[in-house]
């Protein structure tokens, strides 16, 4: 009976293997488990490789405005502030347009003019970031971005945001705009693909029942595909927070904790990338850099579950027969 029970199970394990499901299923799992094991080993070795600046201020790194790294000062938070400040600026100036964008090669354009001009937003992010930052510095900021800032100042410089003075080349301003400029191409081409993923049956439902061109966009498809839409944000978002050549080199490498998005500032991995080769052979200025680094991991992550979350919570509300 037990030999007969063993050459059961081996025919069985010989047929999974043989037509591969036991073999994928093995596989997939261990894909799933490397990238959440990733996740885990960078955010313990970051927590590891900061326990020097952890151990001598604790919470002050995080809520302090002071930076002298000779003088064993170190603060955060101007770089946690010039970080989120910049990434939802410029989520707020893409979203709209890459939202436009994807709306018209989607739904307007004739094919021809969809393929053209998607391949060329597609191929602004295959830009290298460093070239954004080089045309940002010497193209964009003088001639783009000065007079945008000279006019908000002008109208509205009573509002901290937009008081002090106007620099010619470095700003916050000018960092959010670039950032708008990178993340343009990941709002609009994702979202393109959800519209286009939106069954035609749809859209002559809602023009046969009466509605114009404008009412079955923004009535239907925009409703349809608006998880998607959050998906596209997320990447966008992502993206945004994690930039850092473009922005190191627009934004000024200015530490002072400042309101004003006219004058130039820092970001998280803007001072990383610009003060950890002279930080090498300084224990505690070295390790302070690597817990902003962990904060960096520590917003994204969390900006991510909330937004994933969103996303959730808004394709429980649309129907399952509306969902993209």
């Amino acid at each position: 009976m037990a030999v007969a029970t063993s050459q059961f199970t081996l025919k069985e394990i010989k047929h999974r293997l043989r037509h591969g499901d036991t073999i994928f299923d093995a596989l997939t799992l261990i894909a799933g488990s490397l990238a959440l094991l990733t996740v885990l080993a960078i955010g313990w070795q970051l927590w590891q490789e900061s326990h020097l600046t952890r151990q001598a201020f604790g919470w002050e790194l995080i809520f302090s405005a002071d930076w002298d790294p000779y003088g064993d000062k170190f603060g955060a938070l101007p770089f946690i502030y010039g970080t989120l400040q910049t990434s939802l600026l410029a989520l707020v100036i893409a979203l709209p347009l890459g939202l436009g964008i994807s709306i018209f090669l989607a739904e307007l354009a004739t094919p021809w003019l969809s393929r053209t001009l998607g391949f060329l937003v597609e191929l602004l992010a295959a830009v290298p970031s460093v070239i954004y930052g080089l045309w940002g510095v010497y193209v964009f900021a003088p001639t783009i971005v000065k007079p945008i800032g000279e006019t908000l100042n002008s109208i509205a410089g009573f509002i901290p945001l937009f008081a002090g003075s106007v620099s010619p080349q470095y700003s916050r301003l000018a960092a959010s705009l670039i950032l708008a400029v990178m993340i343009l191409p990941t709002i609009s081409a994702v979202s393109r693909d959800v519209f286009q993923a939106i069954p035609r049956a749809q859209r002559e439902a809602a023009l046969a029942l009466g509605a114009t061109h404008w009412e079955m966009i923004w009535q239907v498809l925009i409703p349809y595909g608006l998880s998607g839409i959050l998906g596209a944000v997320i990447l966008g978002l992502g993206r945004a927070l994690g930039e850092t050549m473009a922005v190191t080199m627009v934004i000024g490498n200015n530490y002072n904790l400042t309101a004003s998005i006219l004058e130039p500032g820092s970001t998280m991995s803007a001072i990383i990338a610009s003060q950890f080769g002279e930080a090498s052979s300084i224990d505690l200025f070295r390790s302070a850099l690597i817990e902003i680094g962990l904060i960096l991991f520590f917003i994204t992550l969390v900006l991510n579950l909330f937004a994933r979350l969103l996303v959730w919570r808004v394709a429980r509300r649309v129907p399952s027969e509306m969902r993209v």
